[in-house]
This record gives structure tokens, C-alpha cells and sequence, in this order.
């Protein structure tokens, strides 16, 4: 199997893509999506509990995907550096246990480690954890090395961000990786990153 991942500007995209792996026949175990909580996603039928887990800073409300698909398991978990993120599928949960060993003194990393651990090479991963801390959803997959080629044409399928030319606009901005002790985007400064980079849709 191998990971792949696609970073988008807003949720709509992000979710695009996910629906369009699971119509080519990617199992909804294989997706993950953590979109920042700031693109106004609702979580619908997460109730009381996707907000504890949000509240708590360690946990995560349903991230299971059921019958529906990977995006009916949506729920709220706060990542350290992020603040609140929506989530769902084995990325999220990876992250959730991370944050929760973090919490407990145990287990450092965050969502960093998650990806890592998840087969994202740590450049890499650092950049997609700074693109959710700046307002974007990220879409991680696990697939065959035969639908390797397929899976990328999906994810690409929706506007996605070209990872070297960002790279290189974050640098540009002093940016050299991602840190978990660094203060979340307030809302306006996520307004200002959609405003540089054109993002119109939620």
C-alpha cells in the first residue's frame, strides 16, 4: 500500500475528492480528511460528543466511516498548533491517540507523527500540517502500488494545492516547518491566507 496525500483551500474541494476515491472503489477505511474547523463544516449528527472531544484537546467524535461513506463519521478534534479541526477516518484517529498520549505526557508528534507514521515523508508532512493550521483541509489515502497513478488523477480532480509552489510561498513567509507550540490562525489571519491565495468556496 502506499499513502497518498492532496492538500485543498477549502472543504468543498477536499470532499470532492473524497467522494470521488470512494466511487473508484477506495474502501472508506483507506480515507482520511482533517479540514480546519474554520471552513465552517458541520458536523452533522455529532452532537454533545464530537464537541467534548473538541473541548478536551484529546479525542474525537466518530471517526469511524459507516454506510454512507467516510464523511458520515465526521467529528471535532483540537491539535495542538491547529486548534479545532474536522475529521474523520484512520489519519484522524492516528492523530486523536497521538494528541491523547500528548496530553498524558506520553506520546509527542501530533498530527506530524500521525502522517508520518502513516507513510507522509516529514517534510512533507509538516508542510500539509501547516496548510491545516492556515485553513485547509488535507486528504490522505492508502491504496494499491496498481491504482497508485488513478488514486493521484482523483485527488487532482479538485483544485489541489501544488505542494512546491506553496512551499515556497509559506518560505517566503519565514516558514520553515510546523510547530505544535505555536498559537492556531485566529480567524482573521485564515481570512488573510484565503485572500492570498484567491479562495473563494467554503
Amino acid at each position: 500500500m502506499r499513502t497518498i496525500t492532496g492538500l485543498y483551500d477549502n472543504y468543498n474541494d477536499a470532499k470532492a475528492a473524497v467522494k470521488a476515491l470512494e466511487d473508484a472503489g477506495v474502501s472508506s477505511d483507506d480515507i482520511s480528511i482533517v479540514s480546519n474547523k474554520a471552513n465552517g463544516v458541520d458536523v452533522e449528527g455529532q452532537g454533545n460528543r464530537a464537541g467534548e472531544g473538541a473541548g478536551a484537546g484529546a479525542g474525537i467524535g466518530a471517526v469511524a466511516g459507516g454506510a454512507g461513506g467516510l464523511l458520515t463519521g465526521l467529528g471535532l478534534l483540537a491539535i495542538p498548533g491547529v486548534g479545532p479541526v474536522v475529521a474523520a477516518g484512520w489519519l484522524a484517529a492516528t492523530a486523536a491517540g497521538a494528541v491523547a498520549g500528548a496530553v498524558a505526557g506520553g506520546a509527542v508528534g501530533g498530527i506530524v507523527g500521525a502522517m508520518v507514521e502513516s507513510g507522509v515523508p516529514e517534510e512533507d508532512a509538516h508542510f500539509y500540517a501547516e496548510g491545516i493550521r492556515r485553513g485547509g483541509s488535507v486528504v490522505t489515502a492508502r491504496v494499491d502500488e496498481s491504482r497508485l497513478a488513478s488514486a493521484e488523477a482523483i485527488l487532482d480532480s479538485s483544485p489541489r494545492v501544488d505542494v512546491a509552489s506553496r512551499r515556497a510561498s509559506y518560505a517566503e513567509q519565514g516558514w520553515k516547518s510546523f510547530d505544535d507550540r505555536a498559537d492556531p490562525y485566529t480567524d482573521e489571519q485564515i481570512a488573510a491566507e484565503r485572500d492570498r491565495y484567491r479562495v473563494s468556496r467554503l
